[in-house]
């Protein structure tokens, strides 16, 4: 039995306490409800109800399935800043950028949507580091980094882990942090295990 009281029922309550109230407004609100009960239905029965995680099976070429690749050809930096990088992220990217007859004897991709959610999905399903490193500009600021520790780092640094990858400050892990502020900025630096290890180790050198 309902005891409560419907949002329909509330608006109407709160027109008849209105003194010549036309009851447009109302007959908005009444078709937004009526929308939203419409897209929650939809959304309750949609294809993903019940794929809450891993499918326990493996692809037809007999993958695992979400695994980010632990090596990769592709990074993901603003390279508009690199007048202002460390010398350990300009180190990284001089070494990609040199391509098959430099150190690492591979061409890589560069990419920037300047968009880290956009580049973790990316990196998700194909492999790649993110990075948006501490730099001069930023220093300068006297910020810790650009990105918030609480609900940008944080997040993606999970999600990344969970499917097998690296985040990193440079030198730290970003899940070994202990937030200070709730507005704490940090570096961020994630993506496929083996190049935020080297990474790292350029930052700890």
């Amino acid at each position: 039995m309902h005891h409560g009281t419907t949002v329909t029922q509330f608006i109407s309550e709160q027109q008849l306490r209105v003194p010549g109230a036309s009851g447009n407004f109302t007959a908005l609100l009444n078709d937004i409800v009526t929308a939203c009960k419409m897209i929650s239905n939809q959304v309750n029965h949609g294809a993903l109800v019940g794929a809450l995680g891993s499918a326990q099976s493996e692809n037809i070429q007999g993958e695992t399935q979400m695994t980010i690749p632990a090596d990769s050809q592709e990074f993901a930096i603003n390279a508009s800043n690199m007048r202002f990088w460390e010398q350990p992220v300009r180190r990284y990217v001089d070494e990609c950028l040199a391509g098959k007859e430099g150190p690492r004897g591979k061409d890589f991709n560069m990419r920037w949507i300047a968009s880290m959610v956009a580049e973790v999905h990316r990196i998700l399903t194909r492999g790649g580091v993110f990075m948006y490193p501490m730099d001069e500009k930023i220093q300068a600021k006297g910020q810790g980094g650009k990105l918030r520790l609480l609900y940008e780092a944080n997040p993606m640094s999970f999600i990344v882990e969970q499917a097998g990858g690296g985040s990193v400050t440079g030198k730290h892990r970003i899940m070994d942090l202990q937030p200070e502020s709730l507005h704490q900025r940090v570096p961020v630096i994630l993506g496929s295990r083996n190049e935020v290890v080297r990474i790292q180790g350029y930052h700890n050198e």
